[in-house]
């Protein structure tokens, strides 16, 4: 591989590795049996949602504290973050006796503020739109001599997430492609300039949300085009740092773009197979998998489940909304005769082929139908979707009609 001049190096990244020794856990990476069967790919991966603050961003933050002088430790370190970044540079720093201060946006969510100040942060909240947050982050580190800690724009940032690929590689050194969700790109960065090092002919692949393709743009040179909001908030970067796309255009083989059905399966795939909590960034990976199968088959795939911080009540969601997919929560719309017995009949056969019936509504007013007719709907849970189809099929027969509403909207 020819050499290219960076601002991190292999040596950087080994530095870092001695330096984070006892206070980053050194994370598994595991061959998954089952989601090796199911793609068709031979796939490991990379736990980072273990970290204590449940994200890889501990390396970086832990990193570029350790490296600071003793100035710069005295005066304390600001950082704009809503997520996990502000864990990793809040934990550390009170860990190591280090002023910090995190800007939030004003509409963060209580409990991740609540959780930064108990990890012993100063949060300060400003601004509605995360720009504005960080550029008042940027201006309190001029008026109070703190010195920033950049999320993912930061050489010993960037270092400190290499370490991620030196432990993959040494794990599992024939890896044929190791894939990374990308935001600002400090962690593909880094985890390319390792993983090349050992071994030049890896591929290193990059995964987006296609709401958000920072990289992407940057690399097929594109404007940015405001989409909404995407499950993968830990990677919602608007656009790629200049030092981290400086080692991506050299070392990243490809960029992937996954959209937001991909990453809800994803995630509930993690959470149902592996048992192991993703948010939708740490699923990303394995939605690029699901999405491209053909570039995966057959080879050995690292993926890096880079956090698990979701919402607990978004993560309820997903789960409920996999079960509709895989046909095993679904509601009927079902017509029948107004008539004593009529709703029994239809509770007997769902129970009598194994179904469950969930919740049930009667509706005689508002309908379109015949006086002498209503239609009841019904959410059921069935083992699989063989199991809803002879419910289906035996309704029918019976001389109901039956219409099936797929939404998830339960």
């Amino acid at each position: 591989m020819r050499k290219m001049s960076h601002s991190v190096t292999i040596e950087d990244i080994q530095r870092a590795a001695d330096a984070l020794k006892g206070a980053i856990v050194a994370t598994p990476l595991t061959r998954s049996i089952t989601l090796s069967k199911l793609t068709g790919a031979e796939i490991h991966l990379k736990f980072e949602n273990l970290q204590f603050t449940a994200s890889f961003k501990e390396r970086g933050a832990l990193n570029k504290l350790i490296n600071l002088t003793d100035d710069q430790k005295k005066n304390g370190v600001i950082a704009a973050s809503a997520g996990n970044h502000a864990q990793g540079v809040a934990y550390h720093g009170s860990r190591l006796g280090i002023p910090t201060t995190i800007v939030m946006p004003v509409n963060t969510p209580f409990v991740k503020v609540r959780q930064t100040e108990e990890h012993g942060a100063h949060v300060v909240l400003y601004g509605e739109r995360f720009d504005d947050t960080a550029d008042h982050a940027h201006k309190l580190a001029r008026e109070q001599n703190l010195t920033l800690v950049h999320p993912f724009n930061d050489p010993e940032v960037i270092a400190g997430q290499g370490t991620i690929g030196l432990e993959m590689m040494q794990a599992c050194p024939d890896l044929d492609i190791i894939l990374v969700p990308v935001g600002g790109g400090g962690l593909i960065a880094g985890v390319a300039v390792a993983a090349k090092e050992i071994n030049p002919d890896i591929k290193v692949i990059g995964v987006q949300a296609e709401r958000f393709p920072s990289l992407y743009r940057a690399v097929h040179n594109q404007d940015y085009v405001p989409q909404g909001s995407t499950l993968a908030e830990g990677i919602a970067v608007k656009n790629i740092g200049d030092k981290t796309y400086d080692i991506c255009k050299d070392l990243v083989d490809d960029i992937l773009l996954v959209n937001e059905n991909a990453l809800e399966e994803a995630v509930c795939m993690l959470m149902t197979i592996e048992k192991t909590v993703p948010e939708g960034a740490g699923a990303a990976p394995l939605a690029a998998v699901q999405s491209y199968p053909e570039i995966f088959a057959g080879k050995k795939v690292g993926m890096i489940v880079s956090g698990g911080n979701i919402d607990p009540r978004l993560l309820a969601s997903l789960l409920m909304r996999g079960l509709v997919r895989e046909g095993r929560i679904t509601r009927l719309r079902i017509e029948l005769l107004d008539v004593p017995g009529a709703l029994a009949q239809i509770s007997k056969i769902i129970g009598d082929l194994g179904g469950n019936i969930i919740d049930v509504s009667h509706h005689r007013l508002f309908t379109e139908l015949p006086a002498k007719e209503t239609y009841s709907n019904v959410t059921l849970e069935t083992r699989d979707r063989e199991n809803l189809q002879q419910i289906l099929d035996s309704l029918r027969k019976e001389g109901f009609t039956v219409h099936v509403n797929r939404s998830s909207d339960l």
